[in-house]
């Protein structure tokens, strides 16, 4: 009886050994997958965006010593566009590095709102900056999705709020971070009989990044004219 029941415990931790072998052999092949997959984004956006980054980074330099050599005042939007291209070619190496590693950062976050909203009122939008609350240290993840939810929202208002003023508000409380952003614009009208596309790629993007992080986002147009975004992430992000 002794030598069957020690029989049985040995043939149970050989099945169990298998099966964790399996199990094992499955996440090496998963994660083996994923990373050839970030490998062929990273070389698509390599080939598709880089050199038309780089040639309007190119085109604006050349414009804007060309003013200053003729002894004409650069527009301050033509200087926008010069820090814009290469604020793009930094992040696009940066996101680049990422696909091809096993970090998820991209090096962006609100240590960089400055310069986002300095190149914002450059290219002409009315920006103010308001933080509330006791500043504290955040995840990476949260610090990246915030910048980002502030960049996209301020893109959208550029783009649809026609002449139009931003505000922007940081709320920091020990449990979450609230971030919002508000125009006063009038957005881009719709012509008569036609149907609204759904929220855009920019609103889908900040849902998945909010969504993961176990917070909230409202946004949609103000009763009073304009637009709002508002977002609540936890102070960290879920493990």
């Amino acid at each position: 009886m002794a030598v069957t029941f020690r029989m049985w415990q040995l043939h149970v931790r050989e099945v169990e050994q298998r099966a964790e072998e399996a199990e094992r052999t499955r996440d090496e092949a998963a994660r083996r997958r994923a990373m050839e997959e970030r490998v062929r984004i990273a070389r698509e956006l390599h080939d598709s965006l880089t050199h038309s980054i780089s040639v309007i980074q190119v085109q604006a330099g050349v414009a804007v010593h060309l003013a200053r050599k003729r002894g004409e005042d650069v527009p301050p939007a033509l200087l926008a566009i010069q820090e814009a291209g290469a604020d793009a070619v930094r992040e696009l190496r940066a996101t680049l590095g990422v696909l091809r590693s096993e970090d998820d950062g991209d090096g962006s976050g609100l240590g960089q709102l400055d310069s986002l909203v300095a190149r914002a009122r450059a290219a002409g939008l009315p920006v103010t900056v308001t933080v509330t609350g006791a500043k504290r240290p955040l995840t990476r993840e949260v610090d990246q999705a915030a910048y980002r939810i502030v960049q996209e929202a301020l893109t959208n208002v550029s783009r649809h709020a026609g002449q139009a003023c931003a505000s922007v508000h940081l709320h920091f409380t020990p449990e979450t971070l609230s971030v919002q952003v508000v125009d006063d614009g009038q957005g881009t009208v719709r012509p008569a009989g036609t149907r609204p596309s759904g929220p855009g790629l920019g609103l889908v993007g900040m849902r998945e990044r909010v969504s993961a992080l176990g917070g909230r986002l409202q946004a949609g147009p103000r009763d009073d004219g304009g637009f709002r975004v508002r977002a609540e992430l936890p102070a960290r992000a879920p493990s």
